[in-house]
């Protein structure tokens, strides 16, 4: 069996991720998508909200766990027993970043591969950071993310309470 590790801070989680989340479920085994609860940037949702919508955008997917996770992504791998570890590649400039990453974390961990996959062409201007960038602005981000992301980002972008988030099933 195959398991395959997809990273990331999914801050908050697209299409874009959701595409590649998809096609390495079909490649591989068992996909785990480790939400990673404290990098070095700024955050719109807190660990446990992230978690909460890459489980609800990805409910139907059953060769898909979502798990949150901290510390060196390799280390976490090794913990799952991951062999693979998934990338994705939006544009060009995303590649020397990736490579670099790769780099070192096959210097760590020898054992385990990185395969990366090229987003679909309709996903390769789509980032989270410009997803929050446009809805933080008022703009439109509903052909970007799924409905319950949309209202998850309004209710943020509002400044509603945590409680308020609960009946959209954000689980906090």
């Amino acid at each position: 069996m195959v398991r395959a590790l997809f990273p990331g801070t999914f801050d908050p989680i697209h299409f874009g991720h959701m595409d590649i989340a998809r096609r390495a479920a079909r490649l591989f085994d068992e996909l785990v998508i480790g939400v990673y609860d404290r990098p070095l940037k700024n955050l719109m949702f807190s660990p446990e909200e992230r978690i909460s919508l890459v489980v609800e955008a990805l409910k139907d997917e059953p060769k898909i766990k979502i798990v949150g996770y901290n510390g060196l992504t390799v280390n976490f791998a090794r913990e799952i027993q991951a062999q693979v570890v998934v990338r994705g590649l939006r544009v060009f400039s995303d590649f020397e970043f990736e490579f670099r990453m790769a780099l070192a974390n096959h210097r760590l961990a020898p054992d385990i591969e990185v395969v990366v996959f090229i987003t679909d062409e309709e996903h390769t201007f789509l980032s989270a950071s410009t997803v929050r960038e446009i809805v933080s602005l008022g703009g439109d981000v509903s052909s970007m993310v799924p409905p319950h992301v949309n209202e998850a980002l309004k209710i943020k972008v509002a400044g509603l309470s945590e409680q308020q988030l609960r009946p959209f099933g954000i689980k906090v």
